[in-house]
């Protein structure tokens, strides 16, 4: 995979599509700083593994999940290798049995697409409809990396810029969380 230089607080060059332009311009109002890669489609974890050599950090692994009934939402946090196990969490939060939540979903309430649902769709989501999770791993890390909205960026960020200027901006009180049973859910392709 074709990855840029570290680029240092600077969206990409050009017109940008919507949301990642937002996530930029919501990143440069907080005065959050952050380094940046640019690279080809990072769809899947395994795509990640290549950015996270670059930026020396692990890509955060973001899961956009619903109850059954698709009435409650939630964005589980997690280190990229570590198993999500849906009977653990489902309990941790006091849930019906978590699943993936419809693609029509993530972008009505975080306006992003499969593969790049992050941390900063939160800024959609004006109404709070999306519980965030974060695992106490990623929680607990100096450093968090995500999409800016689009996978085709990935910035690194301070944890601490994350908990005390991104998340009470967007109004979003993590529930942090130690998914530990065994029961798998299957990540899509």
């Amino acid at each position: 995979m074709e990855i840029s230089p570290i680029y240092h607080n600077s969206r990409p060059e050009g017109k940008l599509p919507a949301q990642e332009a937002t996530a930029f311009d919501f990143l440069d109002s907080l005065g959050i700083d952050y380094e940046r890669v640019t690279h080809e489609l990072a769809d899947t974890m395994e795509k990640c593994d290549d950015v996270s050599a670059v930026l020396g950090v692990d890509v955060c692994k973001n899961l956009f999940l619903c109850n059954r009934q698709k009435t409650n939402f939630y964005l589980l946090c997690m280190p990229p290798h570590k198993a999500f196990h849906t009977k653990d969490l489902s309990h941790q939060i006091g849930s019906a049995r978590l699943s993936f939540a419809p693609e029509e979903q993530l972008w009505d309430l975080l306006h992003c697409t499969p593969g790049s649902a992050t941390i900063l769709g939160l800024m959609n989501d004006d109404e709070n409809r999306v519980q965030l999770l974060i695992d106490k791993e990623t929680y607990e890390a100096e450093y968090f990396s995500c999409h800016p909205c689009l996978c085709t960026s990935t910035i690194k960020l301070k944890t601490s810029d994350v908990k005390n200027m991104l998340l009470p901006k967007v109004h979003h009180e993590p529930i942090v969380v130690e998914p530990v049973s065994y029961t798998h859910l299957t990540l899509p392709t």
